[in-house]
């Protein structure tokens, strides 16, 4: 497994042939002046590629996806992309919650006890309890 996120030859909007290394496991803040191509690396980059390649591995059609300009990129895990538009008004909202990855470990932190339900938006319910749907 690799320790960085490797981008070769980015030329989008404003990047020009940008070569850049980005550590895994780490705070990664990029900076610069008000269209120097941050947003385009972040998300018309790194994000539409990770979204891309994880449809692809998971077998769907990817034809409508096209892939950024990059010489090559390396290293890139599966992603999501947090809108930083307000779309739920409820302020203990987290990241978890607002793209719903939180209800995805319900399943394996069920206490001992309990048995996980199926579907991604319910909880562990004890055993013998009624289940609950969150919709």
């Amino acid at each position: 497994m690799q320790n960085s996120i490797q981008v070769r030859g980015a030329r989008l909007h404003n990047l020009k042939n940008v070569n850049v290394d980005i550590p895994k496991n780490k705070l990664v803040v990029l900076t610069g002046l008000s269209g120097s191509g941050k947003s385009t690396l972040a998300f018309d980059t790194l994000y539409l590629e990770g979204a891309r390649q994880y449809m692809e591995s998971l077998g769907l059609v990817t034809d409508g996806m096209t892939r950024p300009p990059v010489d090559s990129i390396r290293g890139l895990s599966p992603s999501i992309s947090v809108s930083q538009h307000l779309t739920n008004r409820n302020p203990r909202s987290t990241v978890g919650t607002v793209t719903e990855v939180f209800y995805l470990s319900a399943g394996p932190l069920c206490p001992s006890g309990a048995q996980a339900v199926s579907g991604l938006r319910e909880r562990c319910a004890p055993s013998g309890a009624q289940r609950r749907n969150l919709d």
